[in-house]
């Protein structure tokens, strides 16, 4: 109940700090990279990395793709012309570097963009994976991400997510409020996730797309999208007490996609409550940097058994 009342008013101070209206602006720097997600994991390119083109068109480097699907991939040259081919267990694509249409399966078919070869790599837009390789594929343009394959995502109750136990974070669980479930039962132990394991469920609850910084009237806010509205964070600090952080209600955003964007500030007076304990005269929660925290803690009610701390990507 502690624990519940802590985070309740941490929403209350939080919006005197921010004010009350809605319309405050949040503004983000701008992404303008493309990420690709095979079965809801991120996929690494070692140099040419997926982009979106003047026309719009999300354009991807095949071969990886392919490969990793399972399909190989050949390349013939006869005089100038460059040919590239994909074959896998169903399917055949035939393509000319520099034609918008490609040979799929015995038909031809226009994609409205050409397929060019770039940083020695050949990118193709992402409806040809759709249609070349028969994978379901997904444009999000929240996250600016490619989704190809099924969207199972991974759970932080999966065996690869081992669970560090508490006395191994002795330096930052001393605020003990924080590491007990609703029914106040302290937890085993914390899994301990990086950003790049984003996106990922918690347990059985809250799937977790992305954290980022962003400005909001100035100020240091953690945004963070997920499936949920509301989940507090708080902050793990080396050797000192855990700084709890409430959603800004008033600025959370509905995607539309059954995501939506949540909203906490870096800086917050909840910090003059220490260990569950109200100090009347500490002003050093204006001093409050975000790269003094090790990991940033996930909270959700749902989880009985363990929490979720990630890697704090600020640091």
């Amino acid at each position: 109940m502690k624990k519940m009342a802590l985070t309740l008013l941490a929403g209350v101070l939080s919006l005197s700090i921010m004010g009350s209206g809605t319309e405050s602006a949040v503004a983000a720097s701008e992404k303008s990279t493309v990420e690709v997600l095979l079965h809801t994991k991120k996929m690494k390119f070692p140099d040419a990395k997926p982009f979106q083109d003047r026309q719009g068109s999300v354009m991807v480097p095949i071969r990886f793709v392919s490969e990793a699907l399972g399909a190989k991939v050949t390349y013939t040259k006869n005089g100038k012309v460059s040919q590239v081919g994909i074959q896998s267990k169903d399917h055949k694509v035939d393509m000319t570097i520099g034609q918008t249409a490609a040979l799929v399966d015995g038909k031809q078919k226009d994609y409205g963009t050409q397929i060019i070869l770039k940083q020695n790599r050949t990118f193709v837009p992402l409806r040809l994976v759709s249609e070349g390789l028969g994978q379901k594929v997904e444009w999000d343009k929240i996250g600016r991400w490619v989704w190809i394959g099924n969207k199972d995502f991974r759970s932080t109750d999966d065996k690869e997510f081992k669970l560090t136990k508490l006395s191994d974070l002795k330096a930052y669980t001393k605020s003990d409020i924080y590491f007990k479930n609703l029914k106040g039962e302290t937890y085993s132990g914390v899994k301990i996730i990086k950003e790049d394991d984003l996106p990922i469920q918690l347990g059985d609850s809250q799937v977790v797309y992305s954290i980022d910084m962003v400005k909001v009237q100035g100020d240091d806010m953690i945004q963070i999208r997920s499936s949920r509205r509301g989940n507090p964070i708080s902050f793990l600090v080396e050797n000192s007490f855990v700084r709890g952080r409430g959603v800004v209600d008033t600025l959370f955003k509905d995607n539309g996609d059954k995501t939506g964007m949540n909203y906490f500030p870096v800086i917050s007076r909840l910090d003059k409550f220490q260990n569950g304990k109200y100090i009347q005269n500490y002003e050093g929660w204006k001093d409050y940097r975000i790269n003094q925290a090790d990991y940033i803690l996930l909270e959700d009610g749902s989880l009985d058994n363990y929490a979720v701390a990630i890697f704090n990507p600020f640091k």
